[in-house]
């Protein structure tokens, strides 16, 4: 078993799609002609987005939508750049909210923490040991 995908139910896809290669310098991969779901160019497991419409086909009972709360989810996507301080800035200009400016953990790590206008969390942190692993 492993991790295949991260997905995140959004009031518009192609926003968040845009959103996230503006903020963070990510490629988008896919966006369906619906216009319910895309994903980007993150690596071995995709981050893709699915519109709150898809989201209530598959959970007839209803979900938390990230944008609909007040409050971040207690879920979050972690970047990992060399550049922290760099790339929080960058994603503050493309619109998202701050939650926590860059700060060094004891462990040596830099972490910072956005909120997209889509509502999704997201942690901008540099590598754990100084490196990123390819």
């Amino acid at each position: 078993m492993k991790l295949g995908y991260t997905m995140i139910y959004v009031p518009n896809v192609a926003a968040s799609l845009t959103f996230f290669e503006d903020a963070f310098g990510l490629s988008r991969r896919f966006l369906h002609e619906s216009g319910d779901y895309g994903e980007l160019e993150t690596g071995e497991t995709t981050l893709a987005f699915a519109s709150h419409e898809l989201g209530k086909m598959n959970f007839p009972a209803g979900f938390v939508a990230a944008s609909e709360s007040s409050k971040p989810l207690g879920v979050e996507i972690a970047l990992v750049t060399p550049s922290v301080v760099e790339a929080h800035a960058k994603a503050l200009t493309a619109g998202a909210t701050e939650l926590k400016e860059p700060e060094t953990k004891p462990w040596g790590q830099v972490v910072s923490y956005v909120r997209c206008p889509d509502g999704t969390l997201v942690e901008i942190c540099s590598p754990v040991g100084g490196s990123i692993a390819a």
